[in-house]
């Protein structure tokens, strides 16, 4: 049974295997559900995966919200069963837009993971970012979401890993017993839930432009994982992904310190995800920083409103 990667487990044979310091990752090309059944029981310290929806690529076959309901029902318990007591699970998942119809499909899965007994939703994190596809009956959307669920009540959470920050660190309490005294934290505040303004996260997504850009057609960024890997495992703690696709997860955790279990039924993808992995080993790979997005400061030339724009914004008012 998988513990944390051997070249081979039963009949399943690993794609590829990855060192970093200290931490291995280890690729399989191998069903979601497959996969979890084979790693030993509450031996995972964070789960945090994307499953495939509605996008019409090869390797995902859900065309009705019947058929995602389905994949997150199959691979549910199998996920629980891996984890550790005090373990988290973490769900991306975007929207199913179809005829101008939206499904926000965190909602589906928070139905679905409604009636698994101890199993608790901790947040529902607000991703944002400035582009992506853009709608012209409707407002276009710029943001996913992140359900992070914990394994019981007691529950690993490092918060000063994530910290970010103030705006004030010289503010102090103005009422009570600590009137006076300096209210911020040393290390910054809780970066809360949608990042910047309580509870957004704001980290640009994989474009054509981004530096992490893979041919895999839904791939996201590493900084958006490694936020969660600090916050939510140990150093040196197994974080798995059923559905890895280009690899960013694993790439999230050996640059934490963790080790890492991936798995995916398409072997295209994996061999993106094991060509990443080679770079990483070789210090060539690029990654974005976990920093604020770039402000334009008016002086771009791709900042400057075109004078069509001026007359037909000066026709419509008039």
């Amino acid at each position: 049974m998988l513990a944390w990667g051997p070249s081979a487990v039963g009949s399943m044979q690993s794609f590829s295997e990855h060192r970093l310091g200290s931490v291995t990752a280890s690729l399989w090309r191998s069903d979601a559900v497959k996969l979890l059944l084979d790693i030993a029981p509450e031996s995972v310290d964070l789960i945090v995966t994307s499953p495939p929806y509605f996008i019409g690529k090869s390797y995902d076959t859900s065309q009705r919200i019947l058929d995602f309901l389905g994949e997150i029902r199959r691979v549910i318990p199998p996920m629980i069963r891996c984890l550790k007591l005090g373990g988290s699970l973490c769900w991306q998942v975007g929207n199913h837009v179809d005829k101008g119809e939206v499904t926000p499909l965190d909602v589906l899965v928070v139905g679905a993971m409604d009636s698994r007994a101890g199993m608790v939703l901790r947040n529902r994190i607000i991703w944002t970012f400035g582009h992506g596809m853009h709608a012209s009956k409707r407002f276009s959307g710029r943001h996913e979401t992140i359900l992070w669920y914990t394994k019981g009540s007691g529950y690993y959470f490092d918060l000063d890993g994530v910290r970010v920050p103030q705006s004030y660190p010289g503010k102090r309490h103005y009422k009570g017993p600590n009137r006076g005294d300096w209210s911020g934290h040393p290390l910054g505040k809780n970066p809360g839930d949608v990042w910047d303004v309580g509870d957004v996260w704001e980290i640009p997504n994989v474009k054509a432009n981004h530096i992490e850009k893979t041919a895999h057609p839904c791939q996201f960024p590493s900084a958006l994982v490694q936020r969660l890997i600090r916050a939510l495992s140990p150093k040196g703690g197994l974080v798995l992904d059923p559905y890895v696709g280009s690899g960013t997860s694993g790439i999230a955790a050996l640059l934490e310190g963790r080790r890492f279990i991936g798995g995916d039924v398409e072997e295209q993808y994996l061999r993106i995800a094991r060509d990443r992995f080679r770079s990483l080993e070789r210090g060539r790979l690029r990654v974005r920083p976990d920093v604020p997005v770039h402000a334009p400061t008016g002086r771009e030339g791709v900042t400057i409103t075109p004078p069509h724009f001026r007359f037909v914004k000066g026709a419509r008012d008039g």
